[in-house]
């Protein structure tokens, strides 16, 4: 009892009721579908499907840009309907067009189904977030956010580990029997969702405030605390997240020589690390600077690829080892950044307009997912791809120290130091 108080104090144990109760276990099944197809979009591309690295990473990232260009409209569909109503639309949408995407066989089928899901991508995690904001205090959020994330990972760690057992590239059948599973899942997901309608629906007191009701996406990129978060976040995330689902799985099949399996286990050391210390690690960022704790996360991921880089050099089944303790080094830095970042933009966010900040900090991760691609593609086309993770790598660093620099700009609140004061 004394381990349970130390790592989620009583007081948020306590914030737990039905609502968030039920929001967790709606994240955790979304998060087993987003595991069953995690990272193989390429592959499936490719070694399935039988178009070119090219085509593949350029769809991927024409996507990005689709999903980029969506995130305003959803962000003010939050606003105005409120984040469930959201959910409910695009989880029920993405679910036919990921039963569509597993029985694509020509170019034109699969850019179209991909813009589709793209669309629908686009979205993000602005909804969940908005809800999850108005379903505990703001003393809570950043907690809050730490055991979201947790959740999340646990269910994309069972995914991936069906994906991995299930998954054969002599079988394109079993591809497409994933992703139609996927569909079925999400479709699960959006039920669970459904019986948060009453929480998650328009505030109708903001909309009957003239001067709020009349304010936008203007109001939003004013904000230049924002702003400046949104840019960190793109280096940061294009030295993160973007580069690793655009280019992981090409380089470990492709320039490492392991097998496809070995990719499903190769993220489960990724998602039960990030499941065994999220809530350890919540305590030890609690009254930190986030913005110092962001900036530690960029060093954490240029670790991460510098080790990457190593496996070159190493055979097979010392790569496989060396490609785990980098994943668990990566997930290290995702425990940080997850609660951290939304904190942050939760916490500069006024209620009237949360949806579309919640959308603006996601933009980070739509043009990371355009530049991410197109730069991994370039990598591998002038065949340089070796210097792939290392170049990376300087990347991430640049937005941990952008993220630094963020400090001066926000008040201590916002940072989370006013708790360390207190």
């Amino acid at each position: 009892m004394k381990l349970v108080n130390t790592l989620v104090p009583v007081d948020f144990r306590s914030s737990i009721r039905g609502p968030l109760r039920r929001l967790y276990l709606c994240t955790f099944i979304g998060c087993v579908g987003v595991g069953l197809t995690l990272s193989l979009f390429v592959i499936y591309l490719h070694n399935v499907r039988g178009f070119s690295t090219t085509f593949a990473t350029l769809l991927l990232a024409l996507s990005a840009v689709v999903a980029l260009a969506s995130a305003p409209l959803w962000g003010t569909l939050i606003d105005r309907v409120g984040p469930v109503p959201v959910i409910l639309f695009v989880y029920s949408a993405d679910a036919i067009a990921l039963v569509f995407w597993a029985l694509a066989h020509t170019r034109e089928q699969a850019t179209l189904t991909a813009l589709l899901i793209a669309v629908f991508g686009g979205a993000g995690w602005g909804p969940a977030g908005t809800l999850l904001s108005r379903l505990v205090p703001p003393e809570h959020r950043q907690r809050a956010f730490g055991v979201n994330f947790l959740l999340v990972n646990l269910g994309i760690g069972f995914g991936t580990l069906i994906s991995a057992s299930v998954v054969d590239l002599k079988r394109p059948d079993t591809f497409v029997a994933l992703y139609i599973f996927n569909a079925a899942v999400t479709l699960v997901a959006a039920l669970f969702y459904f019986t948060l309608r009453h929480h998650g629906g328009a505030i109708k007191e903001l909309h009957d405030d003239p001067t709020k009701s009349a304010q936008g996406w203007r109001e939003v990129m004013r904000d230049h605390r924002l702003v400046r978060y949104v840019v960190a976040s793109i280096f940061l995330m294009i030295g993160g997240y973007g580069s690793l689902d655009a280019g992981l799985s090409l380089f470990v099949v492709n320039n490492l020589h392991v097998s496809v399996h070995a990719i499903g286990i190769i993220f489960f050391f990724n998602t039960s690390t990030i499941v065994l210390v999220q809530l350890w690690v919540l305590n030890r960022i609690d009254g930190k600077s986030r913005t110092r704790v962001m900036g530690v996360v960029g060093l954490f991921w240029f670790i991460f690829w510098v080790i990457l880089e190593t496996t070159l050099a190493l055979p097979a089944v010392a790569s496989i080892a060396m490609l785990c303790l980098a994943m668990v080094v990566f997930a290290i830095g995702e425990t940080m950044l997850q609660p951290v970042g939304s904190a942050i933009v939760n916490h500069i966010a006024p209620e009237h307009l949360r949806g579309r900040y919640n959308a603006a900090a996601g933009i980070s991760w739509g043009v990371s997912g355009t530049l991410a691609p197109a730069i991994t593609a370039l990598y591998f086309s002038v065949h340089l791809s070796d210097w792939w993770p290392i170049g990376t790598g300087i990347t991430a660093l640049v937005g941990g120290s952008m993220m630094m620099n963020l400090r001066r700009h926000i008040s201590a609140s916002a940072d989370g130091r006013e708790e360390a004061a207190v």
